[in-house]
């Protein structure tokens, strides 16, 4: 979900490990946005959270081949202003934003400057997986982002009560509905799930369905509007997502998504589809007895793919020095920079370089680095590969779902009819 929204600070500091990048939120004033002209730059930062902010700053001033000013604008002002910024006849130079939808509609409007020469050959991306490659390209193919961190999604569970109920991970769908029943035949909700005030969780499992059903690309053809919400495979989508009804904590639709956390905690419920940044949420001393598995694959034949929220920068195709800001997001990308912001910022995020050493990092995290690494496409969050905006249809249709499932077609019907309202505004 959208940074504004999760918290994940000192996710990385309670596990005993470190992760790579800052949350968008906080307050900050604004210098002015122009571009640094041919022998300096700007770089326009959404990073406004007090340690982000200084570790970011840190990084820039470590910068020694051209001047760079840092103006760091509260997330809110940044997000309304950021189609001002690169329509503008002086550009910020380098932006920070996250991968997806956003940069690529800006990189159709020919506002984001062509990288991908960072990511062939010797260039500093070069060594970047492929999935992160997919998720930093336009519509075109062009690589138009430099991704420098991001976090993972997964089922969490804790080893302990696992073990007291003689159950292990599913690997399988077949499997996981029938750790489901087990779970179930002992008492325990065998999933917990915070839809009150945080409804956007439910698209949690939307997303993963859709992803183990009918792959990483037509989901994100699906949130593009190419295909609709009320369509043969969305219907297939919700066939499964019904399987697991009877096995959610039926307090759930009371609870936000930190709530949910507590039934993981003290036992009554035995899995939790979430961020990682749920360790936030877990008394600091059961954290090394959290532990999280892939969600379980329903179709081999579709490439496997993991939700991995993904932070970092895109630069402007009218900058004023070109080479200067692609040399930047060099910098800001490398191993060095990620370590730096590892060690000053407070953020649940991984480092997206495969250079960056994860010695430091907990067993929980490495496995989380091992998860992204292996994955044949990333995607991100529902409203991140879409828009806040048809989040919302997400969030309407997804709960009257939970509350009614025997309306589903009802509910599709009306989904697809707001999405189109969304889309075509």
């Amino acid at each position: 979900m959208i940074h504004s929204q999760v918290s994940r600070r000192g996710f990385l500091a309670g596990l005993g490990g470190v992760g790579a990048a800052a949350v968008l939120g906080g307050c900050a004033t604004a210098p002015t946005a122009g571009g640094g002209g041919s022998d300096s730059l700007v770089l326009q930062s959404s990073l406004s959270d007090a340690a982000p902010k200084a570790a970011l700053t840190k990084i820039v001033q470590g910068y020694g081949k051209a001047k760079v000013t840092l103006n760091t604008i509260a997330i809110e002002s940044f997000r309304a202003q950021l189609p001002t910024y690169l329509n503008s006849g002086n550009p910020p130079d380098v932006l920070t934003w996250y991968a997806g939808s956003v940069a690529r509609d800006y990189a159709k409007k020919g506002f984001l400057l062509d990288v991908s020469d960072l990511w062939k050959g010797n260039g500093p991306l070069a060594n970047y997986s492929p999935a992160l490659r997919e998720l930093s390209s336009a519509a075109d193919g062009k690589q138009i982002f430099v991704p420098t961190s991001y976090y993972w999604w997964g089922i969490f569970y804790r080893k302990s009560a696992f073990a007291k109920w003689g159950v292990r991970p599913a690997t399988s769908w077949t499997e996981f509905i029938a750790l489901c029943h087990t779970l179930k035949s002992k008492g325990v909700n065998p999933l917990t799930m915070g839809t009150g005030s945080t409804p956007w969780v439910a698209s949690g499992w939307f997303d993963y369905l859709n992803l183990r059903v009918n792959g990483a690309t037509f989901h994100r053809d699906l949130l593009a509007g190419k295909h609709s919400f009320d369509g043969p495979e969305v219907r297939k989508v919700m066939d499964y997502y019904k399987q697991l009804l009877p096995f959610f904590d039926p307090k759930g639709r009371s609870y936000s998504w930190q709530d949910a956390v507590t039934p993981l905690v003290n036992q009554s419920a035995g899995m939790y589809l979430i961020g990682a940044f749920v360790t936030q949420s877990v008394p600091k001393n059961l954290v090394d007895d959290i532990d999280f598995f892939q969600v379980p694959i329903i179709d081999p034949a579709v490439p496997t793919a993991e939700e991995a929220p993904t932070d970092g920068f895109f630069a402007s195709a009218k900058s004023q020095n070109v080479s200067g800001a692609k040399d930047l997001l060099s910098f800001l990308a490398s191993p060095a920079s990620q370590e730096t912001f590892i060690k000053l910022s407070n953020s649940s995020n991984l480092p997206t370089s495969p250079l960056v050493s994860t010695t430091g990092f907990s067993p929980l995290v490495q496995k989380g680095v091992q998860l992204l690494t292996g994955a044949k496409a990333i995607t991100q969050f529902f409203n991140r590969d879409s828009s806040d905006e048809l989040q919302t249809t997400a969030d309407t249709a997804l709960t009257k779902f939970l509350d009614s499932p025997q309306d589903v077609s009802t509910i599709l019907a009306g989904w697809q009819s707001s999405a189109q309202k969304v889309l075509s505004s």
